[in-house]
């Protein structure tokens, strides 16, 4: 069964998504940044720039918003890799809202040699957030760090509230 989709369900659902997102970011910190599985795989800081780089790409969907400038800079900065997805963030939803209608859902464009709807392009960009914040918790717990709860509580959110945590 297929939902349907309009500006407004996805903004909705972006915004949400988006805060999950910055959560991750925002715990992040500039030595994590090169937490990495082993030397063949990307680096956590690779991971959180590329969940960036990624809402960039929209723009290949025929939306105009504020782009990446090189700002390779802040790929060493956790802070500054936080803000640059929020910039990017807003000014992408910004444009969706802006610049098209629930009938331009249904427009396609090709992405790699294939054929997508807009619709379809927009909900994939939310489940990419999704399955890269789930592997940067996991390079985030082999950091040491306190990973955020995102869609349930955390290990130590169980503890902090006097449960026993499930494991």
């Amino acid at each position: 069964m297929e939902m349907t989709m309009t500006i407004e369900t996805f903004a909705a659902e972006w915004m949400k998504e988006a805060e999950l997102t910055e959560r991750v970011l925002i715990a992040l910190t500039d030595e994590s940044l090169q937490q990495q599985i082993d030397a063949e795989r990307r680096t956590l800081g690779d991971l959180a720039w590329h969940l960036v780089t990624s809402i960039h790409f929209m723009r290949g969907l025929g939306l105009d918003f504020d782009h990446i400038d090189d700002r390779s800079e802040l790929t060493n900065s956790a802070i500054g890799i936080a803000e640059e997805y929020r910039r990017l963030n807003q000014a992408f939803l910004q444009a969706v809202r802006q610049q098209w209608t629930d009938e331009s859902l249904h427009v396609f464009h090709a992405i790699a040699g294939e054929e997508w709807r807009n619709d379809e392009s927009l909900r994939y960009s939310l489940m990419h957030q999704a399955h890269h914040r789930g592997q940067m918790t996991v390079l985030m717990r082999q950091a040491g760090l306190k990973t955020p709860p995102l869609y349930g509580p955390t290990y130590e959110t169980w503890i902090e509230q006097g449960k026993v945590p499930l494991k």
